[in-house]
């Protein structure tokens, strides 16, 4: 090979090397929660073994789990809107301003399972909620279901729920715990462990993987109360937009094929499956010798569900008040 081929040669090689080295991305992935937790553990590993075998290793991501990009979950969609990190995972709960819409999967209704509350809020999403999420670059929506109650004393029957301080599994429930006849208690379900122990609370709508480690419901609740109306806390993930729109087409086209079902029902199955293992671990468990389940009859839930109906009369009042007239239809169109 003559000395201007091989230097011809050295050159394509190093140009090809600039160029991929260039256009190589890492994005960043901010979190609130810890690193071991199944949302990262299940979700963002997956995603960021995704993008790395879909693009060649071009594309790249970097968890920030416990809030290293900026503490506490409040400003998780400000933070992804304004830029602090190319992706966020937030809790539409925690601005509800911003995601009206979108909250009203958290009533009861006919799902019962993250993945069934899931699918039938991505089947409204183009319709009703897409309107909330055009800041961003939308990854996902999924759901948990606080489908137990966890007690100091039985909440199966109406009687017992009565004057009882119980804990919403958002806000915006606050109507439905009162139309039950319980006191609604706000608190953040790192303050529930010392609550019930404490009798701060009575009562708090739980997930079955609040119930075993590491929230430990278990040690403090002597009842668990199952067939009870359930409630659902939903998730975003979110993407900087303009983020996004500077990737290369091939990155892009990477996010789409990532994002939207794919991504939100593997938000929503990681946590169905933590409720699973956990269902499993207190099978035969010793922290579970002092507490008695109980699984509420079809006529206290007959009960139960005509409170929920009085308490969503509210809610969708609340919602016509502040200027969202088809709230119920949106509801509807959810819980078809």
């Amino acid at each position: 090979m003559k000395l201007t081929q091989i230097l011809g040669a050295l050159t394509v090689a190093t140009s090809t090397a600039i160029a991929s080295f260039t256009h190589a991305e890492e994005l960043s992935v901010a979190t609130f929660i810890p690193p071991q937790h199944h949302v990262n553990a299940n979700l963002f590993q997956w995603f960021g073994e995704e993008l790395e075998k879909r693009s060649g290793g071009s594309l790249t991501m970097k968890l920030y789990p416990a809030g290293q990009l900026g503490a506490g979950p409040v400003q998780q969609y400000k933070r992804v809107v304004e830029g602090v990190a190319d992706i966020t995972f937030g809790l539409q709960a925690y601005t509800p301003n911003i995601f009206p819409r979108s909250m009203l999967i958290i009533p009861p209704g006919k799902s019962t399972t993250a993945v069934e509350a899931t699918q039938r809020l991505l089947g409204t999403y183009d319709e009703h909620l897409a309107q909330e999420y055009e800041d961003v670059k939308l990854l996902g929506l999924f759901t948990t279901a606080g489908n137990i109650w966890a007690a100091t004393s039985d909440v199966s029957t109406m009687e017992g729920v009565q004057g009882k301080k119980m804990v919403p599994f958002a806000a915006m429930t606050t109507p439905i715990v009162e139309a039950l006849g319980a006191v609604p208690v706000q608190m953040p379900v790192t303050e529930m462990y010392t609550g019930l122990s404490t009798g701060t609370i009575d009562s708090t709508t739980a997930t079955y993987n609040n119930i075993t480690a590491p929230w430990n419901f278990w040690d403090v609740s002597s009842h668990l109360v199952t067939n009870v109306p359930v409630q659902f806390a939903v998730f975003f993930v979110a993407m900087n937009k303009e983020r996004y729109e500077g990737l290369s087409d091939e990155h892009r086209a990477i996010i789409d094929e990532l994002a939207g079902e794919a991504f939100s029902l593997k938000g929503a199955e990681s946590f169905d499956g933590a409720d699973a293992r956990s269902k499993e671990i207190m099978q035969g468990a010793e922290q579970m010798a002092n507490v008695t389940e109980i699984v509420v009859s079809d006529d206290e839930r007959a009960k139960m569900d005509a409170a929920v109906t009085e308490g969503l009369e509210v809610i969708f009042a609340d919602y016509e008040g502040r200027g969202i007239e088809n709230a119920r239809a949106i509801y509807e169109a959810i819980n078809n």
